[in-house]
């Protein structure tokens, strides 16, 4: 993946998206080309009670709940598999779902050989926008590496190597073929467990504004917008957990990646200073 800064376009594959582990310098997931994985929507399986009680009711409006609550503590991690190889990219942060911006320290894997270590990576998100710290491929240490969000094909589900908290929960509009698991308990809360598909193009049009590029240019750069997930809510409504998977195909073997977001200590305060123009490198990054 290429990224230029400053007028310069975000290139991709002609094919579309294509998720892979870039480990090498950064350790991120890079999207570039091709993606066919079928899928499609699916009807609401719940027929029974008030529209508001329906399973894809009570997703839709959990990412509202969140702007509600205000700050939370996060996990996260991403697992990325192709061709028999598996790689973690683990991550942990706090997150304001009012100000829809948060940091994120992402812890990156070993060298397949186990010999190196990677600098962790300090991701800031803002509506709109991702900056990277020790972001490797010749950046300047001290420096940051700024992504336009809407102009990745991916709308940064994936490219990060962390999926935006916000994306993650404004995904849930776009619920369909709910049905609720059951009732369970996460790290001593109660919660209860919902399986489904979201679609991102459903997803990107009940998004907030602040939200909406990102989601919108996902839904035209996947050839699928068929998302299975899992969500995990506790007795407020708030999202305590989840997972989406994300699955794409060209030429080569397929890829998931699945992405996991965990929730917890909501309420705190959130402080998130955006880096200034001059510590943002404007040079071209190439990751293989």
């Amino acid at each position: 993946m290429a990224v230029r800064q400053h007028g310069q376009q975000h290139r991709h594959g002609k094919n579309g998206v294509r998720a892979l582990a870039a480990l090498a310098a950064a350790g991120v997931v890079a999207v570039a080309a091709g993606c066919s994985a079928p899928g499609g929507d699916m009807a609401n399986a719940s027929a029974d009670g008030p529209v508001a009680e329906q399973p894809a009711a009570v997703l839709g409006r959990a990412a509202d709940v969140l702007a509600e609550a205000g700050g939370a503590e996060t996990r996260t991690s991403m697992e990325t598999s192709s061709g028999g190889t598996r790689v973690t990219i683990r991550g942990q942060g706090t997150y304001d779902f009012r100000r829809q911006t948060g940091s994120v320290k992402v812890v990156l894997p070993k060298d397949p050989a186990g010999t190196e270590k990677h600098r962790p990576i300090t991701e800031l998100l803002a509506p709109g926008a991702l900056y990277m710290m020790n972001r490797g491929a010749g950046v300047p240490d001290g420096k940051w590496v700024k992504v336009e969000t809407a102009g990745l094909a991916d709308g940064n589900l994936v490219t990060g190597g962390v999926t935006d908290p916000t994306a993650a929960a404004e995904l849930l509009r776009g619920a369909s073929g709910v049905r609720e698991v059951g009732a369970t308990e996460l790290a001593g809360v109660k919660v209860r467990h919902y399986r489904g598909t979201a679609d991102i193009g459903r997803a990107a049009a009940a998004a907030s504004p602040l939200s909406r590029d990102a989601l919108t240019a996902a839904a035209k750069g996947f050839s699928t917008d068929a998302v299975p997930f899992d969500a995990y809510l506790d007795e407020e409504g708030r999202l305590r957990k989840v997972r989406h998977r994300f699955r794409f195909s060209a030429q080569g073997p397929q890829v998931t990646v699945v992405s996991t977001l965990l929730l917890y200590g909501f309420g705190m305060p959130v402080e998130v200073e955006l880096p200034d123009d001059a510590d943002i490198y404007t040079g071209e990054i190439q990751q293989g």
